[in-house]
């Protein structure tokens, strides 16, 4: 997928995504030892932007498992499509069981759901399993299979092995501890907050008809809000959705007046908001 560490920063910077030294290591080396990748951090930062940068520098199909409470096996493995089974039976009451049996659970009713996708996928493949401390503790346990041995059994069909290896890229906000087992599988990357310059860069590259001097006042800005103790830190998202605010209302400056009337764009709690207001200093930034 990649020939060095600089390749992989070129590369993703084309798309769009400026990838730390950091990253560009980790990546590399998840796609050269064909190791699933852990990314761990803060909602905002661009987990889920690197499996599509990578998906897109790669030209590979990207496949995504959203994971959420509740989510099953069903929804990440397969499932068999039950209307269709039923009309078949109706429709072969002429036939044995043992027939019909064979038939129902065959290839043609079978509805592959995004694992069971990229393991029997031929063509590059980016698996992303997305925000993956949301899932069930038991749902671990499914993912235990497809990363150990990147395949998958389905009792009525067998085992289906991948015949070529998807790049896996598992995200995790952190809301609850991931088991040893499962992160012993992987290759570990946590992204944080970006240092200044590097945030500089993206704001830059996102919003490019922002000043120059108006996207270093943003940026130390956010750094000030994410130094105070909040709720909800701002992440990158957030800085470049300020960033556009600011250039779509024709500002030049950062003032204590601006500031305050989009401080909603940044801060998503009202306590939050208060606390920045009473503390924000410009003058000291």
């Amino acid at each position: 997928m990649f020939t060095s560490v600089d390749d992989v920063s070129a590369r993703l910077a084309g798309t769009g995504y400026l990838a730390s030294p950091a990253v560009a290591t980790t990546v590399f080396l998840a796609a050269r030892l064909g190791k699933p990748l852990l990314v761990e951090g803060p909602a905002g930062v661009g987990k889920t932007e690197l499996a599509k940068a990578v998906a897109q520098v790669t030209a590979a199909r990207l496949v995504r498992l959203q994971c959420y409470e509740g989510v099953d096996e069903s929804r990440a493995l397969y499932e068999w499509n039950h209307a269709k089974q039923l009309l078949r039976i109706s429709a072969g009451r002429d036939e044995s069981w043992d027939e019909t049996r064979t038939d129902i659970f065959s290839e043609e009713f079978l509805l592959p759901r995004p694992l069971l996708t990229a393991i029997r996928g031929e063509e590059p493949t980016v698996l992303l399993i997305d925000e993956t401390d949301k899932a069930d503790v038991e749902m671990e346990g499914l993912l235990l299979e497809v990363l150990s041995d990147f395949q998958i059994t389905v009792p009525e069909l067998g085992t289906v092995t991948a015949t070529r290896r998807p790049f896996v890229v598992l995200t995790s906000n952190a809301g609850r501890e991931l088991s040893e087992a499962l992160r012993r599988r992987c290759l570990f990357l946590h992204i944080g907050f970006p240092e200044e310059e590097l945030e500089r860069r993206i704001v830059r590259l996102k919003v490019p008809g922002l000043g120059e001097a108006l996207t270093a006042s943003v940026v130390r800005v956010v750094g000030a809000l994410r130094a105070m103790d909040l709720r909800k830190l701002p992440s990158v998202a957030e800085t470049l959705d300020w960033a556009r605010t600011l250039l779509a209302l024709g500002a030049d400056t950062l003032d204590e007046n601006l500031v305050r009337d989009t401080l909603g764009v940044i801060l998503k709690h009202q306590d939050d908001i208060q606390k920045a207001a009473a503390k924000l200093d410009l003058d000291a930034l």
